[in-house]
């Protein structure tokens, strides 16, 4: 039976999504996890939603992912959402041909303009980076993986910062802030006109669109970044900021934290691993780095120390010298 925007379909297990865990009063700190979890609620999929804090614990090795029926595990949210589409829990159901088009083009829009600022802002900023993105994932992914899994993702993340912009020798400093702030800037006024008055940008049912402007700006506005500059800017926008909060009130009003009787799970089930044929390859992986991370460790805070030996002739002194670096130990450090 359809009933406007999905069909209910009481016989199907329901898909399992995992997900970065929430923070700062959000159901997730990860921009593509909030879009996948608002876009779900919008199109009333029944998901049982695992929130971690360690990727490798997801099907696919990354978060978000949805581990589906028959057709693997997907792990990037347009996939995601096409999936739960074919599925028949489209959020867009009620939009016409233009709308769907205005929709595409704004999504291409949060993705060229805005998510580039959002990265640097998150992970490039050395006091945004250190103070709180850092701080975060360090307090809040498991050890051992917790000394260099941050530092790891923030390489990645400069790397995904030069793939959008298009030049791989892209270099942080004052004027790429300056340029990338700009766009973001424009992007912001931008969806503020299309907004208007208006609940939700169609209208008042939230579509695709609303989940990614959701997700590309609510962790933007909740959380309390010192180099604050696009933040401020966000919240002096009146219309977009009352849209975060009211689809925080609406759909998330536990704030993501696990509620009795729901589906939501802060961790897997034990078992719910079993049946992936990479178990034993993650098992040994992550053997190997729990080792790997605690010598490193060792050797970056002095516990362990690696000496070179010179012949008693040789030029120079034969004292032994620790293998990491204070600023090495800065970038491990969890604080």
């Amino acid at each position: 039976m359809l009933l406007g925007k999905h069909v209910i379909n009481t016989m199907a297990a329901p898909l399992e999504l995992y997900c970065w865990k929430g923070g700062w009063g959000l159901p997730s700190v990860n921009i593509e996890s909030l879009t996948v979890l608002a876009y779900a609620k919008f199109a009333g999929a029944p998901l049982k939603i695992h929130k971690i804090a360690n990727p490798w614990r997801s099907p696919t090795g990354s978060l978000p992912a949805l581990k589906t029926h028959g057709e693997g595990s997907l792990s990037q949210p347009n996939k995601i959402i096409i999936h739960l589409r074919k599925q028949k829990y489209n959020a867009d159901y009620d939009l016409s041909a233009k709308e769907g088009a205005d929709s595409l083009a704004f999504i291409s829009l949060l993705e060229e303009k805005l998510l580039p600022a959002l990265i640097y802002t998150l992970w490039v900023d050395p006091k945004n980076y250190v103070d709180v993105t850092r701080r975060w994932y360090g307090e809040n992914v498991p050890f051992p993986l917790n000394f260099f899994l941050p530092s790891r993702m923030q390489g990645q993340q400069l790397e995904r910062l030069r793939l959008v912009r298009g030049n791989s020798r892209l270099e942080p400093g004052e004027e790429l802030e300056k340029e990338l702030y700009r766009d973001a800037l424009e992007c912001m006024n931008l969806l503020s006109q299309r907004l208007a008055s208006q609940k939700f940008f169609f209208g008042d049912s939230p579509s695709s669109l609303d989940a990614y402007v959701f997700g590309h700006l609510a962790l933007l506005l909740k959380v309390k970044l010192p180099n604050g500059k696009l933040q401020q800017h966000l919240k002096s926008i009146d219309n977009l900021s009352q849209f975060c909060s009211d689809i925080l009130t609406l759909y998330f009003p536990n704030d993501g934290r696990e509620t009795p009787g729901s589906k939501i799970s802060t961790q897997p089930h034990s078992n719910d691993f079993d049946n992936e044929p990479n178990k034993r390859r993650n098992q040994v992986l992550s053997v190997l780095v729990a080792l790997g991370a605690m010598l490193s460790y060792a050797l970056l805070t002095g516990i362990l120390s690696i000496q070179q030996v010179h012949p008693q002739g040789a030029l120079g002194s034969s004292k032994g010298h620790g293998a990491g670096t204070h600023d090495e130990d800065e970038e491990e450090e969890v604080e």
